[in-house]
């Protein structure tokens, strides 16, 4: 069996690295009593520059419309967002986070930031710089094909 060059593993090393990571937080990110999805939702919200449509949240989380649906009217109800008409377009809902969900993100933040330093430590921060960089011009690629 010939050996298998890097760029044949780097996609599923990059997968598999992101959902261990995601695993990882999410075991820690439970006792705050948000499903994976939740805290996922809440994170792209916080981060969002401008308004977000419940279409673009679903761009930005990978998953179907209806899905997300089902998401946002349990975080409704629990009153994590709150959903708006959107300002340019009647047929579309923007999604806005509540004072309690901007509460729970510092705690999301402070615990994300706790795990970040444990998986990086001992890693060069040109190492970091590098990678990061790789993963943009990576991450630019697969936008234009």
């Amino acid at each position: 069996m010939k050996p298998q060059k890097i760029t044949d593993s780097l996609g599923f090393l990059l997968a598999e690295t992101a959902r261990t990571w995601r695993s990882k937080l999410n075991q820690r990110l439970k006792p705050l009593g948000l499903s994976q999805a939740q805290w996922v939702a809440l994170v792209h919200l916080a981060r969002a520059e401008q308004d977000m449509t419940q279409k673009n949240l679903a761009e930005c989380i990978g998953i179907e419309g209806p899905t997300l649906v089902r998401l946002l009217d349990r975080m409704a109800r629990d009153n994590w967002i709150v959903r708006r008409e959107s300002a340019l377009d009647r047929r579309s809902k923007t999604v806005h986070l509540t004072r309690q969900a901007e509460a729970i993100l510092q705690e999301i933040q402070t615990t994300a930031a706790q795990l970040r330093k444990e998986l990086l430590r001992g890693i060069p921060a040109a190492d970091l710089a590098q990678c990061a960089d790789v993963l943009r011009r990576i991450a630019t690629a697969a936008q234009h094909i």
